[in-house]
């Protein structure tokens, strides 16, 4: 789905770099990019009320969603954890199939562009059959997202993730993870065909490279994954749970951020996934590198991981972005209120991201509209003539968004609306999303039900 044609989109509102604007008129040019914009203009072309940035979603793993529902049962031990999840996760990989995770895939990619964003950045670790023997073609399962993503039309980053080992001591992967492994060798030629079959999507599709964690890769590893990402986006998860910090703090006599910041040259094309166990002089070391803080809020409010130190992380000018990451719950306007609400019930304050000039939702959108795009490597984050035209339009006659003008959409959509508000979504000038659903949803929704039946019978 790569064919862009030239189209005037006019908006009775838009929201550009230098603020709020009124009958402005944008043009998508047919190499998907933004050729130009009119404020004041006369009515044309397509005509919505509120145009917007579309932001992107920067960490998905996306055959987790056909998993929703299945983990709110307390196991055998006395209290469940994300370690407890983890469990019922590897378990369901054994049963899934390359043509499971393509209509997976694109089942996520398109309830993704009808919750308003453009593009993702698929942390992609699910490489080798059921065992762990690879598949002939080793890149088989990042050529199914790449062909969900032609289905579907997001603009994606492709993530192949490196994983070498079970833990900080080296030990065996454990059958649950088996698919996931490659020596650092195998890891290179991986990615190698996984960026040949990169070339068949369009042209604002980019690859990059996702050393998972320093649980699960040792320093010749990852050291190795720096060197292969260059200029790229490169992603990792970082702090993300307590034992986990308490491993790499036994391991390396270091915290994970900490060991981090003294051991490489983190820099903005770096993006650290979740970072919600950082003291407050880590917190501040991080944002200081311009990298991106990978935000997930539903997943990590589901698995309990904790909560983000958002506050002080943009008081020192760090940059975030938002991820669906376990894909449970697809919903951009609600983890933009979530994250906020967690910082609310941390601090016992209210609009707490909120400055003079800006409200607490412009300055979550802007945030994470510009840090997605940045964390993804993609030409985007906001309307600016020269940008990739990712755009989002929100329904101007919502009950909660009637008569309300600038900052005021912002925060009625995401504190009082839903996604329900979107009605049109652009990836790179492709309109993707119309009268809010996505141009080919009823045949990909058939084929995601069709799977999921399939994997029920085999679970």
């Amino acid at each position: 789905m790569s064919m862009v044609s030239e189209e005037i989109i006019f908006a009775d509102q838009a929201l550009l770099p230098d603020g709020w604007a009124k009958n402005v008129a944008v043009t998508v040019g047919i190499d998907g990019r933004i050729s130009s914009i009119e404020r004041d203009a006369a009515p044309s072309g397509t005509r919505r009320a509120i145009l917007l940035a579309a932001p992107s979603n920067l960490h998905s793993h996306a055959f987790q969603r056909s998993m929703a529902g299945m983990s709110e049962r307390r196991g055998a031990e006395a209290r469940d954890s994300f370690w407890t999840w983890r469990q019922i996760m590897f378990r369901f990989l054994d049963v899934l199939r390359p043509e499971d995770v393509e209509a997976i895939a694109a089942f996520v990619q398109m309830e993704m562009l009808e919750a308003g964003y453009a593009a993702v950045g698929e942390f992609h670790y699910l490489h080798h059959q059921p065992g762990g023997a690879p598949y002939d073609n080793l890149a088989e399962l990042s050529d199914r997202i790449m062909a969900a993503a032609s289905t579907t039309g997001i603009g994606l980053t492709h993530l192949p993730v490196h994983y070498q080992f079970g833990g900080c001591d080296k030990r065996a992967l454990a059958p649950g993870q088996i698919r996931f492994g490659n020596d650092i060798e195998r890891f290179q030629n991986l990615h190698e065909m996984a960026s040949k079959a990169h070339q068949n999507l369009p042209d604002d599709a980019v690859i990059g490279v996702a050393p998972h964690s320093l649980r699960a890769v040792d320093e010749a590893g990852l050291a190795a994954a720096v060197a292969l990402a260059g200029e790229r986006p490169l992603h990792m998860h970082l702090a993300e749970q307590v034992a986990e910090v308490e491993e790499v703090e036994q391991a390396k006599g270091k915290r994970p951020v900490e060991w981090l910041l003294e051991n490489h040259d983190v820099s903005p094309n770096w993006c650290l996934i979740h970072c919600t166990q950082m003291t407050p002089e880590e917190t501040i070391g991080l944002a200081k590198t311009g990298a991106v803080a990978g935000l997930c809020p539903i997943t990590e409010s589901s698995l309990g991981d904790g909560i983000f130190d958002g506050v002080r992380y943009l008081e020192n000018e760090g940059r975030i972005g938002i991820g669906s990451d376990s894909n449970i719950r697809i919903s951009l306007s609600e983890e933009l209120r979530t994250l906020e609400y967690s910082q609310r019930l941390r601090d016992r304050c209210r609009a707490s991201v909120a400055t003079p000039e800006k409200s607490t939702g412009r300055v979550l959108f802007d945030a994470v509209a510009q840090g997605g795009a940045q964390a993804i490597g993609r030409d985007a984050g906001s309307l600016q003539t020269g940008k990739q035209a990712d755009l989002l339009a929100l329904d101007g006659r919502s009950i909660d968004l009637e008569g309300r003008e600038g900052d005021e959409i912002l925060d009625a959509y995401i504190f009082a609306g839903d996604d329900r508000m979107v009605t049109d979504v652009w990836s790179a000038g492709r309109h993707v999303v119309s009268g809010g659903n996505h141009v080919k949803g009823d045949a990909i929704r058939a084929r995601y039900r069709s799977t999921m039946a399939a994997l029920r019978d085999r679970l």
